[in-house]
């Protein structure tokens, strides 16, 4: 069909040549021979025959060349369609592939989830059969020594010479605590302890004071309990080293499994107990103190906190995996990449005034910020006068005060963003010694989802209190920190803020307190 349309297309080129074949001057068919001779000695040809030839002749050459421009199309959509195809191949085995080595990295995770729910379950069973074995050996034991008593008049002189039974012991695994009874020896040196525990001796021992009531535990018929200081001691050294759970063991001469709850419950005890001490909110005398310091900083006035997010890093979880994918450190690591976030406000000092734990790493600073208790207090009027300053991954809030971000800006408008870096500049050190002073947050732990916000809150409140008591942290330790801010689509949310922080970058270049380093 298509071929025959494409000849009636070209039927003016038929019409051009049968018109020259009608067009002699003596208005007949005849072509003159070359010979020359007179008017009848012309060779005539007959327009029916000759004409009818060179026109079939000239249609099938058209067609031959339509038909293979034909093909060539034909053969154009063919290879198109297979290289589409070749290549939705391509993308079909490489996005198997990345599943079935995600799945295969899930189930190794499983497995060894499920190795060590088993092991400690194992060790439970074990200790529960132990703890029976010494009831009934203990009832045996009683039972022996009344009927001896009840025979002792029947059979005195010769009762009295056998021998007193013995009392079965649990049997516990010998393990060395050496390291552990030096550390705590009063001559230990002070640098080594420091350098151990990244606090002095006085510090760790006012945190031993602090959690006594809380943490101490009952000695038992089949063994002596934990000392507090041995209780403390494992969950500091755990989150100043990061140290597997099987060193820790060593360390201090106990079991993994042991230790492991140890960490926990020392750290919900520091979050009882500690943290409404030294990790509040500050009064209003305190919090007029923070806003002097913070202007005699970069001269901005009404700041009450510096607030900065950073990523912990995780082992992915077995469920909502794609909600703690932190594609931006993924990106720039080239490794996946699995984190919760932390957004904290410091004062001038880095000490922690405010934290908001364990969001999902996917979640932009903007996003954290909206589900932080933080942000429903001052939106229901707990903030009033008060700014707390954010880097560009915030919006502009009526109490969230950030740098410009668009492009082109003015000598003003650079100097109000260099003193805004000043005061963000606290957040983040504090942040970096955060990470520096506590090792288990700069790579992944072994503990739970569930359990990691108590953990992290305890570093949050042992990092005030070395701060507050000015515990000097090894050079060694110091972290660089990186996190990727992302601008927010909405930005600017309040047209008074905006006003506000013109009004301020403005003041700040004409009263000469700007800085040049833009310049």
């Amino acid at each position: 069909m298509e071929t025959t349309f494409l000849l009636d297309d070209f039927s003016h080129f038929y019409s051009f040549f049968q018109d020259g074949t009608n067009s002699f001057p003596d208005g007949t068919n005849s072509i003159p021979d070359g010979s020359g001779g007179g008017g009848g000695g012309g060779r005539k040809r007959k327009s029916g025959a000759g004409g009818g030839d060179d026109g079939g002749g000239l249609k099938e050459i058209i067609a031959s060349l339509l038909m293979l421009d034909e093909e060539e199309k034909v053969d154009q959509e063919k290879w198109v369609l297979d290289s589409e195809n070749d290549r939705a191949l391509f993308e079909e085995n490489h996005r198997m592939k990345a599943q079935a080595m995600n799945e295969y990295r899930a189930d190794m995770v499983e497995r060894f989830g499920e190795m060590e729910e088993s092991e400690s379950s194992r060790v439970k069973r074990a200790r529960r059969s132990a703890t029976a074995v010494a009831a009934s050996a203990s009832a045996s034991a009683a039972a022996a020594a009344a009927a001896a008593s009840a025979s002792s008049d029947d059979v005195g002189s010769e009762s009295s010479s056998q021998p007193a039974a013995h009392h079965r012991r649990l049997w516990v695994k010998d393990r060395s605590k050496a390291w552990w009874e030096w550390c705590n020896h009063p001559d230990f040196p002070e640098e080594e302890f420091r350098r151990a525990f990244r606090m002095s001796r006085a510090t760790f021992n006012m945190i031993c004071d602090e959690l006594d009531s809380v943490v101490t535990k009952k000695d038992t018929m089949l063994r002596l309990a934990i000392p507090v200081r041995q209780r403390v001691a494992v969950c500091i050294w755990r989150l100043a080293t990061g140290e597997p759970l099987r060193l820790v063991s060593k360390r201090f001469g106990l079991g993994i499994s042991t230790c492991h709850k140890l960490v926990l419950e020392v750290c919900a005890a520091i979050k009882s107990v500690l943290m409404p001490k030294f990790l509040q909110w500050p009064e209003e005398e305190k919090l007029k103190t923070v806003k002097d310091e913070f202007e005699s900083i970069s001269g901005i006035p009404g700041v009450g906190g510096s607030m900065y997010t950073t990523h912990i890093p995780i082992i992915a979880p077995k469920v909502n995996v794609a909600a703690y994918f932190n594609k931006r450190h993924t990106e720039r690591n080239q490794k996946t990449s699995y984190s919760v976030t932390v957004q904290g406000v410091v004062d001038p000092n880095g000490i922690f005034t405010d934290v908001s734990i364990g969001w999902p790493g996917s979640m932009s600073d903007e996003k954290v910020l909206e589900q932080s208790s933080l942000y429903q207090r001052a939106n229901s009027g707990f903030l009033r006068d008060v700014w707390v300053v954010g880097g560009s991954g915030y919006p502009l809030l009526d109490w969230v005060m950030v740098p410009y971000t668009h492009h082109n800006l003015t000598w003003t408008q650079h100097a109000f963003n260099e003193k805004i870096g000043d005061i963000q500049r606290v957040s983040k050190e504090a942040f970096a010694r955060l990470k520096g002073r506590w090792s288990c947050l700069q790579k992944r732990t072994e503990v739970k989802l569930l359990d990691l916000p108590v953990v992290l809150g305890a570093c949050c409140v042992l990092h005030n209190i070395c701060e507050m008591r000015k515990e000097e942290m090894d050079p060694e330790l110091n972290f660089d920190l990186f996190d990727d801010e992302m601008i927010p689509e909405n930005g600017l949310r309040s047209a008074s803020s905006a006003q506000a922080r013109d009004r301020v970058a403005h003041d700040l270049l004409h009263h000469g307190l700007a800085g040049n380093a833009f310049l």
